[in-house]
């Protein structure tokens, strides 16, 4: 849990600094603008992501700031971490109680999982939309997961060109070696993160589907590694200058909704974001079991899309998860039944008054 945050020259926030006081709801409200969604965003930097808009650093450094940015926080168990980039840097560094760390070594001490309202369609966008975010999700439980679909991008496109450019055969042979064990790798964390996580869900199933997932679910890892070798070495044909291959980079995660009987992605905008928010709540709960650490949830105008009924049994269901919630929203009304909150209004970058309602 964090207990604080200070965002330095993040977006625009000159200097702000936030006390949770313990409390698992952190509400934050006010006007379109305001700087609302950049708390949300520095607290995402804390995961050692990019954070929940991906956006390039320089972006994020504030406009009349020093070309840099740093986002410290203090967890509830007296270990303080930060995410700093300075101008001139290409990456972000980061520290934890004051000492060099790695990016990779913040997802270890925070464990967390984020809704935009980007990710309102995401039933209905694309493939790569739908893989983004659920291999986002389970790297929150195995942290090579990502470094893995990064570097299996990274070999295809080393194919693609020496494929284009007629090299050795003995070169394409060790491509396709490393191609074959980072897919069968990739695919099997996503086949087993969508079994897990539906043991924690009622109302709305998740399955993943793809070549060499569906070989994982018909035979073992050393077998599938081979089968999709073999289609390597026979899938090398270029149309254009583009290779003509299937895998991991082309799978996609469906959701059925149990309760109506049908794909998500027919189902009305409201049920969407319902079934979204039950994914992060199974999420959440699947966090708690298996790393025994507090999740984090952050959800970006949390509100949208649900009525009174669907919001009090939002955050119900949050409260049993043993979560901190940090949530944003332009009328701090709608959430003055959560319990356990501490209120935050935030103006123009600066954050004005806080505020705790009756518990």
């Amino acid at each position: 849990m964090i207990e604080t945050i200070t965002l330095t020259d993040f977006r625009n926030h000159k200097m702000c600094r936030l006390h949770t006081h313990g409390r698992h709801n952190v509400i934050i409200t006010g006007p379109n603008g305001a700087g609302k969604t950049a708390i949300l965003e520095a607290v995402s930097m804390l995961s050692g992501d990019r954070g929940m808009r991906a956006a390039p650093m320089t972006d994020i450094a504030r406009f009349n700031g020093n070309g840099g940015f740093s986002v410290f926080a203090a967890l509830n168990d007296d270990t303080e971490i930060s995410v700093f980039f300075n101008a001139g840097d290409t990456n972000r560094r980061a520290r934890i109680d004051g000492d060099a760390a790695t990016l990779s070594d913040l997802s270890s001490l925070v464990r967390m999982v984020w809704l935009t309202p980007r990710e309102d369609r995401l039933f209905v966008d694309s493939a790569a939309e739908r893989r983004a975010f659920f291999d986002r999700l389970v790297t929150s439980f195995d942290s090579s997961h990502a470094p893995r679909v990064g570097r299996l991008s990274k070999l295809l496109s080393e194919r693609a060109f020496a494929l284009k450019n007629g090299r050795d055969a003995r070169w394409i042979d060790a491509l396709d070696t490393q191609i074959a064990g980072a897919s069968v790798a990739i695919a099997a964390a996503r086949v087993q993160y969508a079994g897990e996580l539906n043991y924690y869900l009622a109302d709305c199933a998740v399955t993943v589907s793809g070549m060499v997932e569906q070989m994982l679910i018909d035979e073992n890892a050393p077998a599938a590694e081979r089968k999709y070798l073999a289609y390597l070495h026979d899938a090398r044909d270029l149309v254009g200058d583009k290779m003509v291959l299937d895998g991991p980079h082309r799978s996609d995660f469906g959701v059925f909704n149990r309760m109506l009987n049908l794909p998500a992605a027919l189902t009305s905008t409201g049920q969407q974001k319902t079934v979204l928010l039950d994914l992060i709540l199974a999420h959440a709960r699947l966090i708690r079991t298996k790393t025994h650490c507090q999740p984090l949830i952050l959800l970006d105008e949390a509100a949208a899309h649900l009525d009174a009924d669907a919001r009090a049994r939002l955050f119900r269901d949050l409260a049993e998860t043993d979560a901190q919630v940090w949530a944003t929203g332009l009328d701090a009304n709608v959430f003055a039944d959560v319990a356990d909150a501490v209120f935050v209004t935030c103006m123009d970058g600066e954050i004005n008054n806080i505020l705790f309602p009756k518990d």
